[in-house]
């Protein structure tokens, strides 16, 4: 009897083009049968938005060799969608996002539409890897991500996460990694303000600025002082927003 290679779904935000999601798929290749569904352009930051007022298309795309390969005209979030109902000929054993151009640590996983297609798997009840470069260059280098993806995506195969909980993987920028940490997600957020500006017809237009501030500079377990720290940052993530802690609290208060 032949064995069944695994099923691993792949996504992003950047877009089919993206040379993140290539190495990913060369990766992938080597642990199993690929199916792409990606983005037709870039949805960066587009959270888990997902199309509801207008018709989503899919196109067959030949961009990576002996690879089916779809590109959406939807969001991160549709692109899982349409490939669970409409392209995976059986239920994929993982589901992987990325690789990221830029980073997804702290807060950025709640804008993030690379985690967001993870989350989307996730919730139905698919193994998922979300994985981002802290590099946001289209000519960065990734080379040194491509055993780590191997080792974590293999890991996750044989030993799979509960539902409910998917991964967040963050890779640093140096390619002398010091190794793997199993982090938590770091207390952040963007300080921002819009400039005020006039297009050449004299109407008022916005253009957001602002910086990111970190308000655990000094804590050792979180992803934003790993990957500053030249170490791969893994924070087991939940897509169950409930404050569990403050339930038993409001119940005295109501």
């Amino acid at each position: 009897m032949t064995e069944t290679k695994p099923l691993i779904l792949i996504s992003n935000d950047d877009g089919i083009s993206a040379p993140g999601l290539r190495v990913l798929v060369e990766e992938m290749m080597t642990l199993g049968e690929v199916i792409v569904v990606a983005p037709d352009k870039p949805q960066s930051a587009m959270g888990h938005a997902i199309t509801v007022t207008a018709p989503l298309r899919l196109k067959r795309s030949y961009i990576f060799k002996d690879v089916v390969a779809y590109e959406c005209s939807g969001t991160p979030a549709d692109c899982v969608k349409l490939a669970l109902d409409k392209v995976c000929d059986r239920r994929p054993n993982i589901m992987v996002s990325g690789i990221n151009h830029g980073p997804n640590y702290s807060i950025n996983v709640i804008y993030s539409g690379t985690m967001s297609a993870a989350v989307e798997a996730a919730v139905d009840g698919v193994q998922a890897i979300g994985f981002s470069l802290c590099d946001y260059s289209n000519e960065a280098d990734f080379s040194h991500t491509r055993e780590y993806i191997r080792k974590i995506v293999s890991n996750i195969l044989e030993q799979p996460l509960p539902y409910g909980t998917l991964l967040n993987v963050n890779f640093p920028k140096t390619d002398t990694i010091k190794g793997i940490r199993i982090c938590r997600q770091a207390s952040a957020k963007y300080s921002e303000n819009f400039m005020q500006r006039e297009d050449p017809s004299g109407n008022t237009y916005y253009w957001m600025t602002g910086k990111f501030i970190n308000m655990e500079a000094d804590d050792n377990d979180t992803d934003l002082w790993a990957v500053d720290n030249d170490y791969i940052s893994i924070v087991p993530t939940k897509f169950d927003l409930t404050s569990h802690g403050v339930i038993q609290h409001l119940k005295l208060m109501f």
